[in-house]
């Protein structure tokens, strides 16, 4: 529905006639793209050399001795660590809090950021009215707040739920208030020209034209969720993966500690895949450079 709107929108841009692209060639055969090639490597294997890479360096330097455990536990250790919180459900239970906390507040602040950035981007009295405070508000550490918080919401899980809310609000408002403002000037047109009411050129057009950079904000906001996160499970947590770290330093428990930074890390790398199925699914009508 998006994809057919905006394309019969940008036909109807186009000057009335326009002459095939060339095709290129070098003389003898039409010359690919490059990202159109095949590759003998599959590229998930080339994305994973990277980390496993890194994770024998890593292993490596701990049973040479260079690395020390009581400086940073091996991967063996580590391993080992992460069964036996999972065996005796540990692992499970804090993933489950973390994951809710950071939903929540991912919901709360993506509902107030796209909220605030539509009736911003859409209409010059909101822009007045809202960008200014938001653009200051913004610069504040995010971590200052946490005083604040407690003070306002005590030390339960409202501060925590709180200070990720504030913290995702700001980059999908950022995406979602650019894309709007950046919408092609020549749709707008085209689609006024195809008698097009306010109301349906915002919905055909603006919303449309917003949404990558919207999912663009929404990545961003994500990552920005599980470090809020980290700082929120600092207040008097009870549960979560972050009162597992700080149980873990206490006690100096470097591979506990790397556990949950690992769980941090695959708990991003789930929520980013799911942000790239939309992707996939929301702009299949926008071409895209896949790299060459």
């Amino acid at each position: 529905m998006i994809g057919s709107s905006i394309e019969a929108l940008a036909l109807a841009a186009l000057p009335p006639s326009r002459p095939a692209a060339p095709q290129i060639s070098d003389g003898t055969r039409r010359i690919e793209p490059v990202s159109e090639r095949k590759s003998f490597v599959p590229r998930w294997l080339r994305r994973c050399a990277g980390p496993v890479l890194l994770i024998a360096v890593w292993h490596l330097l701990s049973i040479s001795g260079a690395l020390p455990q009581s400086v940073l536990a091996g991967p063996l250790a580590v391993i080992k660590s992460s069964q036996e919180l999972w065996a005796s459900g540990e692992l499970p239970d804090a993933i489950r809090v973390s994951f809710g906390r950071a939903a929540s507040g991912l919901a709360i602040g993506g509902l107030i950021g796209v909220c605030l950035a539509v009736v911003s981007g859409l209409f010059r009295l909101g822009e007045d009215l809202i960008d200014s405070s938001v653009q200051m508000l913004r610069t504040i550490p995010i971590v200052a707040l946490i005083p604040l918080l407690i003070i306002w919401f005590g030390i339960g899980e409202a501060p925590k739920i709180a200070l990720i809310a504030l913290a995702t609000a700001f980059p999908l408002y950022l995406n979602v208030y650019a894309g709007i403002r950046n919408a092609d000037q020549a749709l707008i047109e085209a689609g006024r020209t195809l008698g097009l009411s306010q109301l349906g050129l915002v919905r055909h057009v603006v919303l449309p034209s917003a949404m990558p950079n919207a999912l663009v904000g929404l990545r961003h906001a994500l990552g920005v969720a599980w470090l809020a996160l980290v700082f929120g499970e600092q207040i008097n947590a009870t549960a979560g993966i972050g009162y597992l770290m700080n149980t873990a330093r206490e006690l100096f428990q470097t591979d506990v500690i790397v556990v949950c930074l690992a769980v941090y890390a695959g708990l991003g790398l789930v929520v980013d895949a799911v942000v790239r199925l939309l992707e996939k699914g929301l702009l299949a009508w926008r071409p895209a450079f896949n790299g060459a």
